[in-house]
């Protein structure tokens, strides 16, 4: 079919399937995995994913033209973001076949939950001096340590878990990735409150869990590799899919501002196009680099470009929509005090403004980097978190 019915249908199907209220309390879960098999069987999960690991097989263009219908609905896929954004296009780049065929399609179809396993309380921004250890015992690993601020852990079957396994070499050689069960013994997860009151990140202990070496993710040490094409995919993800002006469902967009503000003062009129324009901006740069990597054209450090100004986009609605709205915009029972909330994560995740800069600068504009003074020194030696 030509993409204008392929819109006409993906538009038919969302007006047929897609909940109209909340599911009642306890069923949120079930009900989402029951909404994402749909999807995937209706074909608009993994559009852009190779057929023989589940995926529809399409190009840029169905899945931007199904992004498009979707805005116009609340999917209740939220819990399936780090799977299908981050950790499933991991395994897609950096798995083995036995791998990909083994978890994209549950993945796909909404049957298991995955999460992100990177960050520590002793290693956020400066992911590679994480210090949970992994150790090799015959054809498993051992696992001991502990993952903070990691977004659907309580409800996920599986976790990519970056983990240190060589501490005599410098810190970004001596890491490994790996895919971990976290529903085995030894893996406890605890939530963690937000300034909001909400549980959506945890904290994640390892005590001796074991890990099979064919669940290993790339080569022995190479996890910083295939950590990059994680994070990657994070920024790209986070870029192309949060914090659009056009979502339906986003308190702070422009269409929800407008119905609420005195949009016949000039200066509001004026705040409202400068973010229509920096929504917009975004937008159109995002599609330039899907439309780049289905021509096979590896974004790179654009990516980080992408999540920066996502970032500064947020940070300027909500902003705008606590000056506009009054005192009222973060009174309890608001929803615009939820997007208030989450504007300084949009910041830190997936790595802070800061780090974004030098990435852009460096990788880039070719702009010398800043002086790293531990970048040959074995991990052993430095002083990091609680290793002192």
């Amino acid at each position: 079919m030509n993409l204008d019915e392929y819109r006409r249908a993906a538009r038919a199907w969302l007006l047929e399937n897609t909940p109209t209220e909340d599911p009642p309390e306890g069923e949120a879960v079930a009900r989402a995995k029951q909404f994402m098999a749909r999807l995937h069987d209706a074909g608009y999960s993994g559009i852009t994913w190779p057929r023989q690991w589940g995926g529809q097989g399409l190009t840029q263009a169905e899945e931007r033209a199904f992004a498009a219908e979707a805005r116009a609905f609340s999917l209740p896929t939220y819990i399936f973001s780090i799977g299908l954004g981050m950790t499933g296009p991991t395994i897609l780049d950096r798995g083995d076949d036995e791998q990909r065929a083994r978890w994209l399609r549950p993945l796909l179809r909404g049957e298991e939950v995955w999460c992100q396993l990177f960050s520590e309380p002793g290693a956020g921004s400066d992911v590679a001096s994480l210090q949970t250890r992994a150790v090799r015992d015959g054809d498993h690993w051992v696992v001991n340590g502990q993952k903070v601020w990691t977004t659907n852990a309580q409800y996920a079957d599986w976790g990519l878990l970056l983990a240190r396994t060589d501490v005599d070499v410098p810190k970004h050689k001596g890491m490994t990735m790996f895919v971990i069960d976290m529903r085995q013994q030894g893996v406890t997860v605890k939530p963690l409150k937000d300034m909001s009151g909400r549980s959506g990140f945890n904290e994640i202990f390892f005590d001796d869990a074991v890990i099979p070496d064919t669940d290993r993710v790339g080569e022995v040490n190479d996890g910083w590799g295939v950590a990059v094409t994680t994070l990657l995919h994070e920024r790209l993800s986070i870029s192309a899919g949060v914090g659009m002006s056009g979502q339906r469902d986003n308190p702070a967009s422009l269409e929800a501002l407008r119905k609420v503000v005195d949009t016949g003062d000039p200066l509001v009129r004026d705040e409202l196009v400068e973010l229509h324009i920096r929504s917009r901006a975004l937008a159109l740069f995002n599609q330039r680099l899907a439309q780049e990597t289905n021509a096979g054209i590896f974004p790179g450090a654009r990516g980080s470009a992408a999540k920066l100004l996502l970032a500064e986009l947020t940070l300027f609605q909500t902003d705008l929509a606590t000056r506009l709205v009054g005192p009222e915009s973060v009174v309890d029972g608001n929803p615009l005090g939820f997007a208030v909330s989450l504007a300084p994560a949009m910041a830190l995740g997936g790595g802070t403004n800061e780090i974004m800069r030098n990435i852009v600068g460096e990788r880039v504009l070719g702009l010398p980097p800043g002086p790293r003074v531990d970048k040959t020194v074995p991990f052993k030696e430095l002083k990091v978190g609680t290793q002192t």
